[in-house]
């Protein structure tokens, strides 16, 4: 895709969304980070079941220490791998307490030091609460990234370095969530709705589909 069918790609993604948000529930930078290791092979609407009342009586770090793995792992069994999950996000509270008074770190390197928290979950925490221009990508941004042509790549660090190169400085804070929900909504896996797509004529995917 030539830079100038990459900008207009995110001009026509902005315009439809100035503001584009994560579907994921949360009311502080902690339960942000939570939600975001629990999301792993999980939906967000699956996620949002599973947290609205374990953050409701949870909320910080401290409650959730005391809830424990155990309890921890009550909460959240309707999401799959929910006892690797219950055990991260109970050692990830502590080690918050222990190492960064209860707060999320604003540093990589910190966050990625924490139970349950790879390159992609730091990335999107340091994107939503710190405003930092990183993209973290999931199956719907490695699909869009390689079958419109926009960051292909053979795997996931691929695609996001590829990504941090071609997309335009002024596109990069949002770029994160406009790929996704393109891919969740419209760039959908097994039938992409190009038909009602709004960057089909930018995009070099083959195969379009003709009618949904």
């Amino acid at each position: 895709m030539t830079p100038k069918k990459v900008r207009e790609f995110f001009t026509r993604l902005a315009a439809a969304d100035p503001e584009p948000k994560s579907e994921l529930e949360y009311k502080t930078p902690y339960q942000l980070l939570v939600a975001v290791v629990l999301s792993a092979q999980a939906t967000d609407k699956g996620v949002n079941r599973a947290t609205r009342p374990l953050f409701r009586a949870h909320p910080t770090p401290e409650f959730m220490v005391a809830l424990g793995e155990e309890g921890i792992a009550e909460y959240i069994q309707t999401i799959g791998l929910y006892r690797t999950k219950a055990k991260n996000v109970a050692a990830l509270s502590r080690l918050l307490l222990e190492r960064h008074d209860g707060e999320v770190p604003n540093d990589r390197e910190a966050l990625e030091a924490l139970p349950g928290v790879g390159r992609k979950t730091a990335n999107v925490v340091l994107n939503i609460v710190f405003h930092e221009p990183t993209i973290a990508v999931d199956t719907h941004i490695f699909r869009v990234g390689n079958r419109t042509g926009l960051a292909p790549g053979k795997d996931v660090n691929a695609v996001e370095q590829k990504l941090l190169k071609v997309v335009p400085a002024d596109f990069r804070l949002h770029a994160h969530h406009w790929l996704i929900l393109h891919g969740r909504y419209t760039c959908k896996a097994r039938t992409p709705d190009c038909p009602r797509c709004m960057v089909a004529d930018l995009c070099s995917y083959k195969d379009k589909t003709q009618h949904v």
